[in-house]
């Protein structure tokens, strides 16, 4: 077929776009390294984690135990706590000893999270990164006072006889020398005391001050050593907390005991054990009602709250909290909590999940409107797409105005409205987005236990991926920040120099909101939309989670499963969006366009008379138009003869014959192919940017419809500098586009249509005398309709949920 398909265009006839020239393939292409399989660059498969990316026969888990004991100083911003540990080696190692993490050492002076940040000072003053002591953690928040003597004060380790036990502080971590090496299988109870003061909230926990009432919100997490991860990967995962690598921890049950001052709301990892003993009988009467209820119930009132916030403690409460089978333990408390609660059955299967949320007077209206829906929404839209939630809480904590911090069952969330009770669209979306974000970090990593300590984006990306995904679930109109890839475009066209591959150690990575969150949520969204396809990808994804929930994959048993579960060979797509830092550049070079000689006389004559007409439409023969009949062929007949006579373009009898016999001699399937495939064009791309991608193009006709063409990226398979594909169809294309839905984070569309499109720049006149820098600040949209109206009755905006 492909002999006689070339002789059946051997008379095309090439109407050029463009130059003629084709440009030539780089000599130095990658095609074969990026189409090639990852080889070493995963490690070899055992029987610890398999080539299918499933946990192997020999996997195992070490689990720790905690029984502890903590009370919050609310005049002094201390905890006291003390635990005991059971810990259980599961390993098939003997251990010599145990690392604990002591996460709050990292606010100690000269700590190595703080002495490595760097900085300058210029004119305007000292870059607060550049301090020696810490001040910041990724712009989280304000960090706490230097002048304080922060991180742990230990005050004892001992055996569950009370015995002392041996043990070394290093910076962030601590080692325990056991007595006697723990066998595999077997398990060991130690306890630790310790106090340490409380910094100021910067980004994943710590204290709100509020000056005009004079209270405190406290969001407690990492506050009591914690023990390290052991497992077949790392051994001993003890790399120092310098801030921005987040947490690697283990599974295990916890019974707390938290002691507050009386009149403070608790909520915490868990579900309180003593709830009788704490809440007043109206608390404990609208808890009854908001285990029924499909819409939040308050617990604790606005007014309620604002009450407590004028009065004095009396004494002290201890909240118990039981939480099985979680990695981590966190809590907040206050005096100033509104709380809210509902519990529904969620997944329709006849078991209820509570949602709730805590927050003060500041964070109405939006706080009692969205939060505790919007927690309620996340486990159902992240359940469906992974595991049903298999917690019997879920709690959403309003922390300070920005940003968000995770922590089993329970998150600390920004999203502030004005003092008066207004708010912007931004705030509100940033709202919801920030707790579907915070909610949703209870599959990853608080089920699926990746290890944030070295994997920022095996959680953050696949958490901030179906987050995009709830976001859009719950408003089709929702303004997604990340996960389109047009969204990411700026951020990869970054210069190298500042760019991090996605599998970068967590505290390496510069910019880690564009590479650990967008830019792997934009490669799960193109692999969901353009590489795979919805069913494929979504199979695949919910098999991951299922897999490793309460387990602790890797990168590649990410990648392994994804390929396993879906029947599609990615390496080369991890490794140019995980590995790599080249950005998708496609350039639609230039369109050849051949039409078919169809040898039909009918046709190709009409077509040879129109070309003809056309060329002979010069400047000249139109204003020689006007004298022709003064011409001397005009003026005298004997100067004619056959040729002024003959029309070279009829069709005569025999040029029917002559196609006719033509015709005769076609296949059924050239047949066809000359009756409606008659212009085939040959398109030239070039991939710029490096990162080989699927090439999709758009065909726009002539008569105003259009259609797409889809390749996929294993077209660049030979050659990933440049290729040429040929497109047949039966109209006539007028445009050509390529990526055009922006589906692939092209960092240039000027280059992808063809003939080129010429886009205009906006510009706006300059004005003299206007303001210099900065300028009044912008009332939001409600605050500029509310004064255009009547006052509002007092109170009104921060009252809505009493």
């Amino acid at each position: 077929m492909k002999l006689r398909f070339h002789v059946l265009v051997a008379g095309l006839t090439a109407i050029v776009f463009g130059a003629q020239a084709q440009s030539q393939p780089s000599p130095n292409y990658k095609a074969n390294d990026r189409f090639e399989q990852m080889g070493p660059l995963l490690p070899t498969p055992n029987t610890f984690r398999t080539a299918s990316g499933s946990p192997g026969r020999d996997f195992f888990q070490n689990r720790a135990d905690y029984d502890i004991k903590v009370e919050l100083d609310d005049a002094n911003q201390k905890i006291t706590g003390s635990e005991l540990v059971t810990y259980f080696n599961n390993s098939p190692d003997e251990l010599k000893y145990i690392w604990l993490q002591l996460d709050q050492n990292y606010f100690e002076k000269g700590s190595i999270g703080g002495i490595t940040k760097t900085g300058g000072v210029n004119e305007n003053g000292m870059s607060p990164a550049g301090l020696s002591t810490l001040t910041s953690t990724a712009g989280r928040g304000a960090g706490p006072d230097p002048n304080k003597d922060f991180g742990y004060k230990i005050t004892a380790v001992k055996d569950k006889a009370g015995k002392p036990l041996k043990y070394t502080i290093n910076q962030t971590m601590m080692r325990i020398d056991l007595p006697t090496p723990l066998k595999p299988g077997q398990n060991v109870a130690f306890g630790v005391d310790w106090s340490y003061l409380i910094t100021e909230y910067y980004g994943r926990s710590g204290y709100e001050y509020f000056p005009k009432d004079g209270n405190y919100n406290y969001f407690i997490a990492h506050w009591f050593p914690r023990l390290a991860a052991y497992d077949d990967v790392n051994g001993w995962q003890h790399k120092q907390f310098l801030g921005q690598g987040e947490f690697t921890l283990i599974f295990g049950n916890y019974k707390v005991a938290i002691t507050v001052p009386n009149d403070h709301v608790v909520v915490a990892s868990g579900e309180c054990q003593n709830y009788k003993q704490v809440l007043t009988p109206t608390q404990a009467q609208r808890m009854q009602k908001a285990a029924n209820s499909k819409t939040p119930v308050l617990i604790v009132t606005q007014a309620e709250a604002e009450a407590a916030e004028k009065a004095k403690p009396t004494g002290k409460k201890t909240w118990i909290y039981k939480a099985d089978n979680v990695r981590d333990f966190a809590f907040a408390s206050s005096r100033k909590f509104i709380w809210d609660a509902m519990q529904t059955d969620v997944y329709g299967d006849g078991r209820k999940i509570w949602s709730m949320s805590v927050y003060p007077k500041e964070g109405n209206p939006l706080w009692g409107q969205y939060s505790t829906r919007a927690v309620e929404h996340t486990l159902k839209s992240y359940g469906n797409r992974t595991f049903k939630y298999p917690y019997p809480v879920a709690i959403s904590c309003h922390g300070v105005p920005g940003g968000g911090m995770e922590y089993p069952m329970i998150s600390f969330n920004g999203g502030r409205p004005e003092p008066d009770g207004t708010y912007s669209e931004a705030t509100k979306a940033g709202m919801i987005g920030v707790i579907i974000h915070e909610v949703g970090h209870n599959f990853f990593p608080m089920i699926v236990n990746s290890d944030e300590r070295q994997w920022a984006w095996m959680d953050e990306g696949l958490n901030t991926f179906c987050q995009y995904l709830a976001e859009k679930e719950w408003d089709y109109n929702f303004p997604t920040r990340r996960g389109e890839p047009n969204q990411i475009v700026d951020y990869m066209k970054s210069d190298k120099s500042v760019l991090s591959p996605i599998m970068t150690s967590s505290d390496n990575v510069i910019s880690l909101g564009p590479n650990a969150y967008a830019k792997p949520a934009t490669a799960l969204n193109i692999l969901r939309e353009t590489v795979m396809g919805r069913e494929l990808f979504d199979y695949a994804f919910k098999e991951y989670a299922n897999r490793w929930r309460f387990k602790n994959p890797t990168p590649a048993d990410f990648f392994r499963t994804l390929e396993d579960a879906s029947g599609v060979d990615l390496d080369w797509f991890w490794k140019g969006w995980f590995y790599g830092v080249e950005p998708v550049d496609q350039d639609l070079v230039e369109v050849d366009w051949f039409t078919l000689n169809t040898q039909n006389p009918e046709v190709e004559k009409a077509l040879a008379r129109t070309e003809a007409q056309n060329r002979a439409k010069t400047i000249s023969k139109m204003r020689d138009a006007a004298t022709q009949a003064q011409t001397v062929v005009a003026q005298d007949s004997t100067m004619k003869d056959f040729y002024n006579r003959y029309d070279p373009y009829a069709v005569t009898d025999a040029d029917k014959k002559k196609y006719e016999e033509y015709l005769s001699s076609l296949s059924q399937e050239e047949r066809q192919t000359l009756a409606s495939k008659n212009n085939f064009y040959t398109l030239t791309v070039k991939n710029k940017g490096g990162l080989p991608m699927p090439v999709i193009v758009r065909m726009q006709f002539e008569d105003g419809t259009d259609s797409v063409a889809r390749f996929p990226a294993e077209i660049w398979r030979f050659n990933d500098a440049q290729i040429q594909k040929v497109i047949a169809t039966g109209k006539r294309v007028v445009q050509w586009t390529l990526d055009p839905f922006q589906e692939i984070a092209d960092i240039d569309t000027d280059n992808n249509a063809f003939p080129r499109v010429s886009k205009p720049t906006r510009f706006q006149l300059f004005k003299q005398g206007q303001g210099g820098r900065g300028g009044a600040r912008v009332p939001n949209p409600m605050q500029q309709q509310q004064s255009a109206q009547p006052p509002a009755r007092q109170g009104g905006a921060n009252n809505r949920n009493e």
